[in-house]
């Protein structure tokens, strides 16, 4: 029988092969289009927007760019029973390459391998020059609380509400760690909503900043940080560890990995290691963790009225988060004088997006006084952000049964 012969039965369903019969509609009935559904389109439609945020407006490219095009390949649909390729369900479900990436989520190995090469990046100059600036940080994780408590009063249990919180402190990393401890049919939603927030930091803060202070404050000159030592910067990591563990035990992976970084990077003997961390091993990790959170997001799992309250809820503690930074910040200078004060605009850096938020702080300056610097100041409670954030983490792990 010539092949065009056989191709003329296979269209018309008439060929029989090992007592099996070859036919086009069940093939079509196998491929994306046969099994395509309207999460499925939604879903795409979702990751094709964070891919276009990602690029057109420089929103968290790194991470927003891997986890839209997630969950694009996460939500094309297929016969599993037949193609064992994708992510099946993010309690387990079936092996393959997709669910083998998603391992460093579900158990919690990618976020502190994502705060070791935050800490070999971070420079801690600005928060020892002036160590007053760590209560804004501190201040700013109120949106964590508010967050937990809104959580609970919508009907999600205490692990939930717990997972959901951390979102407040604009920590991706931090929220993802927890949510894979405590709830992990919820780490979907809850990545993607801090992550988007975090990429929307430019676009929520700056209204909230110029609601709560006056023009006076915005312009407000804060006196140069001082020059720190190096002694300083090689001690500051093992001695803030030692305290912040002792403080919140739940919060060693992370605060660990955090402190160990930036020891690295501050020693001055390791540099390959500090340069490995910051670059090689910390891009592979985002490019892994971004792509396996978005191929997480099947429409039967994230298309559901929890994934809506979530958005919600961090949307509400993510301005509240800044606001309580900005009016703790004029609540500190009820107690300052001169040049001691604070500019408190700064205050909304308290939370844990590094370097947005500071970013933001310095572009809002300036746009009232052109010669007013803030980054270097708003990057004190920035990285306090980052720390007060991994505390509370760390708590919530210690007393919620999980």
């Amino acid at each position: 029988m010539s092949l065009s012969s056989k191709l003329v039965m296979w269209i018309t369903g008439s060929l029989q092969g090992d007592g099996q019969q070859l036919d086009l509609l069940s093939y079509l009935d196998d491929t994306g289009f046969g099994r395509v559904e309207i999460g499925n389109i939604v879903m795409i439609a979702i990751g094709l927007l964070m891919i276009y945020l990602a690029i057109k407006k420089d929103y968290e490219p790194l991470l927003l760019v891997p986890i839209g095009f997630g969950i694009i390949a996460g939500n094309i649909p297929y016969n599993a029973a037949l193609m064992p390729i994708g992510y099946q369900d993010v309690l387990g479900g079936q092996h393959s390459v997709f669910s083998l990436f998603y391992i460093g989520v579900k158990t919690g190995l990618f976020p502190p391998l994502i705060f070791l090469g935050i800490g070999a990046m971070t420079d801690f100059s600005a928060l020892l020059s002036n160590p007053k600036l760590l209560l804004l940080g501190a201040a700013a994780q109120v949106g964590i609380f508010i967050t937990l408590i809104g959580s609970l009063l919508l009907g999600f249990n205490l692990q939930e509400a717990a997972s959901i919180g951390i979102i407040g402190g604009a920590d991706g990393p931090t929220a993802i760690f927890v949510a894979s401890q405590m709830s992990p049919t919820l780490l979907g939603a809850i990545a993607i909503a801090a992550y988007s927030y975090m990429g929307l930091v430019p676009v929520i803060q700056p209204p909230i900043m110029r609601l709560l202070t006056t023009d006076e404050e915005r312009r407000r000159r804060m006196k140069p940080v001082r020059q720190v030592s190096k002694t300083e910067k090689i001690i500051f990591p093992i001695i803030a560890f030692l305290i912040t563990s002792f403080i919140a035990p739940g919060a060693i992976t992370l605060l660990g990995m955090l402190f160990f970084g930036n020891l690295l990077k501050e020693s001055g003997v390791t540099d390959r290691l500090a340069k490995s961390a910051q670059g090689s091993l910390n891009n592979i990790v985002v490019i892994l963790l971004g792509f396996a959170v978005g191929t997480s997001t099947q429409a039967m799992y994230f298309l559901k009225f929890d994934s809506l309250k979530i958005f919600l809820l961090d949307a509400i503690s993510f301005a509240i988060a800044t606001a309580g930074g900005v009016l703790f910040a004029k609540f500190m200078n009820l107690f300052l004088k001169g040049d001691n004060k604070i500019n408190p605009l700064i205050g909304a850096a308290g939370v844990s997006a590094v370097p947005d938020s500071a970013r933001v702080v310095e572009t809002e300056g300036r746009k009232y006084d052109p010669k007013n610097h803030l980054l270097m100041h708003a990057m004190a409670p920035n990285v306090a952000g980052v720390i007060g954030s991994a505390i509370a983490a760390g708590v919530l792990l210690s007393i919620v049964p999980h």
